[in-house]
């Protein structure tokens, strides 16, 4: 049984990853001639060094008060936040302070901070000063914000992995619709940290360059860090949450499964939740890992829930794999494309060798710098997220609707 959901709009974006910090020079790298900041690091291997999607300008330092939240994890979603603070400051004045809750994704939070706080130990035989076991806890980075902005709402983390902050989305809307809140800050961020990037190697998955989505060439990721923090309300923007279909094929630890029935069903879930046809969405930002079986089953489940030659593309190139904050990063792609409609809609090209895999459906891939969609009063789009576990989320976002299509 559906009903009728409330407007969600994403009224403003604060973003820092590596395509910059700021919408502007996000933008300039996804549909220009910036650079991503994709850098190669030599201290997270051992013996080896390691390209990373890296943010290159310094976090915002936390305020005085708060220095027991401070990681490099939390100054991130403090950057984020600030580049949005007066929208902030008018949701909070418009709803109140207990009105307003706080759901993001993460999977790292402060655990680059406790494993050098361990390695102190061993070294020292002492804890460091700065040492706080709460710095790991995943809920720290929403604790972190709700006592920043001295919110009294219900302020969560959700961590499935590499959907944790699509499905934040999700739970936003459940959130409002229920009555609980009337508006939420929701997005996601992760940072760089060896224990991750480590863990990735030695599941062979780490790319020995940029990782080069839907190749017959891909060998691997790119871990990478950064923070999107969107304020959903009810009463405006110009860009709405229509769909997210969320699914749990639960097909393997760590695989996802090869004919990609749990993303087949979640893409068609968030097109059901939207109201849409799939002819109606113009674009898809692939989960686009660059790893053999992600990208095989993803452009099947693509070619099959889209029978339209639909534009499609992988980012992670340029921002790297950045875990729990993934969703919430490509979200804000899907957002700084569709802020920019009036000439044609811009979108982020796909970055690879060239060199198809014949094992793989043909799929529409941007491939040119400057690439736009047709001017139109409308247009919806789509990010995939798919985690370990098998953990599936679609996110359909749109500019132009008057409405939110059925919420279940």
């Amino acid at each position: 049984m559906t009903a009728t959901g409330k407007p969600a709009f994403l009224s403003a974006l604060g973003v820092v990853s590596a395509l910059g910090s700021g919408k502007v020079q996000s933008s300039e790298t996804l549909f220009g001639d910036r650079p991503a900041d994709m850098i190669l690091h030599d201290d997270y291997l051992v013996d080896a060094s390691t390209i990373l999607g890296t943010v290159t300008s310094p976090p915002d330092a936390l305020p005085d008060h708060l220095g027991h939240y401070d990681t490099r994890n939390n100054r991130l979603l403090w950057t984020a936040a600030n580049q949005i603070a007066d929208e902030i400051s008018d949701v909070i004045a418009t709803f109140g302070k207990d009105r307003v809750a706080i759901i993001l994704g993460t999977s790292t939070s402060g655990i680059e901070e406790g494993t050098s706080g361990y390695r102190e130990k061993l070294a020292t035989g002492k804890w460091s000063d700065t040492f706080r076991y709460e710095h790991q806890e995943i809920g720290s980075p929403a604790d972190f914000l709700r006592d920043a902005l001295g919110l009294q709402n219900q302020a969560y983390v959700i961590s499935t992995a590499c959907s944790s902050s699509a499905k934040a989305f999700a739970a936003a809307r459940r959130l409002m619709n229920a009555g609980f809140c009337d508006a939420v800050l929701v997005g996601g961020v992760d940072s760089l940290c060896r224990l991750t990037v480590r863990g990735f190697h030695s599941l062979s998955s780490v790319a020995t360059g940029i990782c080069n989505p839907l190749s017959i060439n891909r060998d691997g990721i790119n871990i990478g860090e950064g923070a999107a923090l969107f304020v959903m309300r009810p009463d405006r923007g110009d860009i709405s949450v229509l769909g997210v279909g969320e699914t749990s094929d639960a097909h393997h630890p760590n695989a996802p499964h090869p004919d990609g029935i749990g993303a087949t069903a979640a893409m068609r879930a968030a097109l059901d939740q939207a109201g849409l046809p799939p002819t109606a969405v113009s674009y898809v930002n692939m989960h686009g890992t660059a790893t053999p079986l992600n990208d095989s089953m993803e452009a099947r489940a693509i070619h099959q829930v889209f029978d339209h030659d639909i534009a499609v593309s992988s980012t992670k190139p340029m921002t790297g794999h950045t875990l729990g904050a993934a969703g919430a990063i490509e979200a804000a792609i899907l957002w700084l494309s569709l802020t920019e409609m009036e000439n044609g809609t811009p979108l982020p090209r796909h970055i690879w060798d060239g060199a198809a895999d014949p094992d793989i459906p043909e799929i529409n891939l941007v491939k040119t710098v400057g690439q736009r969609l047709a001017p139109a009063e409308q247009s919806a789009m789509m990010s995939n997220s798919f985690a370990f576990g098998g953990s599936n989320v679609s996110v359909i976002l749109g500019r132009g609707f008057n409405r939110i299509g059925p919420s279940s």
